[in-house]
């Protein structure tokens, strides 16, 4: 299974097909049980509970539309319906990340150690309880990245017409982008690679970790496939993490 540390012209959707892949390998799976389970539980219930509640907002969105626009409800009211599936499923999606984060950051490495042959010297269960404090402020930075742009972006649903129209494409390519990182950036916190280090690392191969990302993002939203996504894009983030930056970005020991 070894795979060479060399930067691989493979693009975004290939990692992501990959994932799905090395999801299944005997002696992975057993790491990819809590993540999935936190998954299921949080992200299911909140869908379940947002598909159920749709049928109200949708109406009462709508009527804050200006009369002079109503003539593009047609196309308004689709637009707001996938704004808000995809603004939810990003911000369950993201609590589901920091309650399952260590287990992730233990997927990523397991994986890891099972594609190069050179596990990592401080991996297992407990060097993860023990990094537990130190896995949790990494989420808290990739939370003070995200919350202002974030933040940027809802305002501008707040604009009649244009909001509706324009936000949510630049929400779905945010959430691309943001997908990318907060999935890449367990294989590069593994190897305590600053978060501005492994963004900078990132956009250097951009339009790969923007595909991947789009392809997270898109299945998040899909019911049933949404559940399986989270230990999916971990596994597949990890397999670039291995062709494309351990070489140069891995700790200096497992080089």
């Amino acid at each position: 299974m070894a795979r060479e540390n060399t930067v691989s012209s493979f693009n975004g959707v290939h990692y992501f097909s990959e994932g799905w892949r090395l999801v299944r390998l005997p002696g992975i799976r057993r790491f990819v049980v809590i993540p999935l389970l936190v998954n299921i539980v949080l992200l299911g219930g909140a869908f379940i509970w947002l598909f159920d509640r749709l049928g109200s907002w949708i109406p009462q969105l709508m009527a804050h539309i200006p009369g002079w626009l109503q003539w593009l409800s047609y196309l308004l009211w689709p637009l707001s319906v996938i704004s808000i599936v995809l603004v939810f499923s990003y911000f369950f999606s993201t609590i589901a990340n920091w309650i399952a984060a260590p287990f992730c950051g233990l997927l990523a490495e397991q994986l890891e150690g099972r594609l190069t042959g050179k596990p990592l010297p401080d991996s297992g269960w407990a060097a993860m309880l023990k990094d537990v404090p130190r896995i949790m402020k990494r989420e808290l930075q990739k939370l003070g990245y995200y919350l202002p742009r974030a933040l940027g972006l809802l305002l501008l649903y707040f604009i009649p017409g244009f909001g509706q129209t324009v936000a949510p494409v630049l929400w779905f390519l945010f959430s691309a982008w943001m997908l990318s990182v907060q999935y890449s950036d367990y294989p590069f916190d593994n190897h305590k690679v600053s978060f501005q280090q492994m963004r900078s690392a990132l956009r250097r191969h951009k339009s790969a970790n923007m595909q991947f990302g789009a392809l997270v993002s898109l299945f998040t939203i899909i019911p049933i496939l949404n559940l399986a996504i989270m230990p999916v894009a971990v596994c597949g983030a990890t397999a670039m993490w291995v062709d494309r930056y351990r070489s140069q970005l891995g700790r200096t020991e497992l080089c």
